[in-house]
């Protein structure tokens, strides 16, 4: 668990702590620099530039500041609203259980992929959102987080559900409830405690299907828009030089990997973990 946790830990610090940094030293990586095109690595670009004279070094740790971002706010968020619906799914059972669990399955049922692509491509101006934020150069972090929630929150629903099953019937929520407690108190204080044992699981792998998401929508010129950098829209330019330049295809996709090996690793890693404790317990 050490391992995989001090990779990601390497890339998150890098990835926010670089582009301050090189804002110190003088190095914007959206300077354009037309006469210092595709230039070799060197002691003041240690990756070499792109296309357009830019610091790979400093769009890299740029778009490692934005994919993270992503990854982890829409899988936190995606955790708290299927832990929610689990939770009330599986305490209060009966419609209410069912009626969550079919939305559940219908949303699972989807084709994901084109789904995410028409809602990606979908124009906000037309669906009532302001022209003002439309616009704003920020909205397609924004989209990609509500995309990732829209269709992420079902993995922890159906966890969180199925562990609220089991934990509801144990004797410390009969006294509980026997006493007049509250459902919401129920909930917070009984159950939340022992069902986040594989919700923090399935977070930490859901972080790299994110990360994996937004590259694949910004490859197709679908997520995040330029002047923001993300390891997907670099990949999405280097496509066009990769017989020229393919060292500008490297470096994007080799983070990728390792981000997303190291969230699955570290996932597997606290698993893993859990498992050897419950036995401990029994």
């Amino acid at each position: 668990m050490r391992a995989p946790l001090l990779l990601l830990a390497a890339i998150a610090v890098l990835s926010f702590a670089g582009p301050p940094v090189g804002a110190v030293l003088g190095i914007d990586p959206n300077a354009v620099d037309l006469l210092d095109r595709f230039a070799a690595p060197s002691l003041l670009h240690p990756l070499g530039t792109d296309e357009l004279g830019r610091d790979v070094l400093m769009r890299v740790l740029s778009g490692g500041r934005v994919s993270l971002a992503i990854g982890v706010a829409a899988a936190l968020t995606a955790a708290a609203l299927g832990t929610l619906i689990g939770l009330v799914a599986g305490y209060l059972g009966g419609w209410t259980d069912r009626v969550t669990m079919r939305a559940t399955d219908a949303i699972i049922a989807l084709p994901l992929l084109p789904l995410l692509i028409v809602l990606a491509a979908l124009d906000l101006g037309k669906l009532g959102v302001p022209a003002a934020l439309a616009r704003s150069d920020d909205i397609s972090l924004i989209r990609i987080v509500a995309l990732a929630v829209l269709v992420g929150w079902t993995t922890a629903a159906r966890l969180v559900r199925g562990a609220t099953l089991v934990t509801r019937n144990r004797d410390f929520v009969r006294a509980a409830r026997s006493l007049g407690a509250s459902v919401p108190h129920i909930l917070w204080t009984h159950i939340l405690p022992n069902v986040l044992a594989p919700l923090i699981v399935a977070t930490t792998l859901s972080v790299g299907e994110v990360i994996l998401l937004e590259s694949v929508l910004s490859f197709l010129g679908l997520g995040i828009q330029p002047p923001l950098a993300s390891w997907g829209t670099m990949l999405s330019n280097a496509q066009q030089m990769i017989t020229t330049a393919p060292l500008l295809a490297v470096y994007p996709g080799l983070m990728i990997f390792l981000t997303v090996i190291a969230c699955n690793l570290l996932g597997d890693s606290l698993q893993q973990r859990f498992e050897r404790t419950t036995a401990v317990r029994r």
